[in-house]
């Protein structure tokens, strides 16, 4: 997809060196799924906050499981 955008150049150039990424495409494909990648952490987060996870065993019971 062809987007035509106004960035300040700064934040590109930030944004080039942190990614690392030679053009601005790639630096903006970087940026983009990396902040995509962090609110689907966030989301997990937050489920994990309502809902907490709730484990049968303790670690040292699945390790003794685990060995027989």
């Amino acid at each position: 997809m062809k987007v035509t955008a106004i960035i300040d150049e700064n934040v590109i150039k930030d944004a080039m060196k942190y990614s690392k990424a030679s053009t601005i495409t790639e630096t903006l494909k970087v940026a983009l799924n990396e902040y995509i990648r962090l609110q689907k952490l966030k989301n997990l987060n937050e489920s994990v906050k309502k809902n907490p996870i709730h484990f049968e065993y303790t670690a040292e019971e699945i390790r003794n499981i685990n060995r027989k």
